[in-house]
């Protein structure tokens, strides 16, 4: 396959794979690839459109299942240069399929299910995928500084691979975020700055910088490097796959914040039927929020195409996103393949926390406890299929989120005699 390459602003080159065009999700308008992410014709968000006519699908498949144990075993179907893993950077991905057989048992489930267990990346979320993709977008572009707007998670990770990468970075968060979270993005040494105001208020702020001169060399990774960045999210769907021996999942449940990754999931499923690397059957994709922060669900369940915006007030704060860029996208995956979008409540939310755990060893932070807690609802609503193959993602760590289960704690408190331990009632 011939490399695609490109000329930036500075008339330097860059190699980004089988990456061919920037394509607009609306109106299909192509441009060449560049830090730019909405169409010249409509407005409309751009994404990555690729060339994969030469790819022989056995011989990529070999190709993969030889490559190293993290994201960049799939640099053929990704944005980046084939030496993407020999420069510096966190290697994310290759994360624990779990076969959830405790949490199944609770649920009702026969049909097998899974945990996608991402607290196992770098920073502890799936958020070190995209960063990874949109550093080396940032790279090629000829970008210093590495930037977001961001509910958590992405602030720790864009911290963290600037700093292995050599980028300076400044991010910014609304400033009442959970402790943990603000500690992990600031130890990394870069700039954190909190806005007053919730993530859409963020978001704003960082459009505008984007054009701003004080902006300029800055790659924000979810603004102007965001087609890039997305495209971080379809390794789930790749590793799911292969993980379950190159097979899709029939149900897949996935939290929704921006909804940007359940639609790059989504894309990755079709990218693998398309390269026959899996067989082409029907699955169904579910979206899950929290009811303090469910636009798409409320969209969906309405049966309206336009996802209204809401103001947040949820302890699931990474998925908090008020006005989600890509929720109409959202409600054309779930309804195309015959999923849906639901949501639960706070205390739905820290009861699955505790079930996961408890049924599992796994400590999800408050997204994990949402997809639990929807897997659970949508069962018992008879619109999840318990005899099918499920899987349902944990995107981040529980120990990120202590404030959720601020009231678990000790047992007992006893004296260091065995009198004491069995009037505690614990023999």
């Amino acid at each position: 396959m011939a490399v695609q390459t490109v000329a930036t602003p500075s008339d330097s080159t860059v190699d980004l794979g089988p990456a061919a065009a920037l394509s607009c999700r609306e109106c299909g308008h192509r441009v060449p690839l560049g830090p730019v992410f909405a169409c010249e014709e409509c407005f409309g968000p751009l994404e990555i459109a690729y060339d994969f006519s030469a790819y022989d699908t056995e011989e990529l498949r070999r190709r993969i299942e030889a490559g190293p144990a993290s994201i960049w075993r799939y640099a053929p179907l990704l944005p980046v240069p084939a030496d993407v893993a020999e420069k510096p950077n966190l290697n994310p991905g290759w994360t624990k399929l779990v076969k959830a057989d405790n949490l199944a048992r609770e649920l009702g489930v026969t049909g097998g299910l899974y945990v996608k267990d991402d607290s196992g990346n770098p920073t502890h979320s799936f958020k070190d995928r995209v960063v990874a993709q949109a550093l080396e977008a940032a790279r090629a572009f000829g970008f210093t500084t590495l930037s977001c707007s961001s509910t958590g998670n992405l602030a720790g990770a864009v911290g963290a691979a600037a700093a292995r990468a050599g980028f300076r970075s400044c991010v910014f968060i609304p400033h009442d975020l959970e402790q943990g979270k603000v500690v992990m993005a600031a130890v990394y040494g870069g700039e954190l700055v909190g806005i007053e105001g919730n993530y859409d208020d963020v978001n704003r702020f960082c459009s505008e910088l984007i054009g701003d001169p004080a902006g300029e060399g800055w790659g924000f990774v979810n603004v102007n490097l965001r087609p890039y960045y997305a495209e971080g999210s379809k390794t789930l769907a790749y590793e799911i796959c292969e993980q379950l021996g190159w097979r899709l999942p029939d149900q897949i449940v996935i939290p929704i914040a921006s909804g940007s990754q359940l639609t790059k999931i989504d894309k990755g499923l079709q990218e693998l039927i398309k390269l026959g690397l899996v067989e082409d059957r029907p699955y169904k994709i579910f979206g899950a929020q929290a009811e303090g922060c469910s636009p798409v669900s409320t969209a969906f369940k309405a049966g309206h195409d336009v996802v209204r915006p809401q103001k947040p007030d949820t302890i699931a704060k990474s998925l908090a996103i008020g006005n989600p860029a890509d929720g109409p996208y959202v409600l054309d995956v779930a309804r195309r393949t015959g999923g849906a979008v639901e949501d639960v409540t706070d205390p739905e939310i820290v009861d699955a926390i505790r079930l996961l755990a408890r049924t599992e060893g796994i400590f999800a932070e408050t997204a994990g406890g949402v997809t639990v807690g929807v897997t659970r609802k949508l069962l018992q609503a008879g619109v999840l299929d318990p005899a099918k193959t499920t899987v349902v993602l944990n995107t981040g760590d529980g120990l990120k989120t202590l404030d959720a289960v601020a009231g678990t704690g000790l047992s007992a408190t006893i004296r260091p005699t065995l009198d004491s331990f069995r009037e505690a009632g614990l023999a």
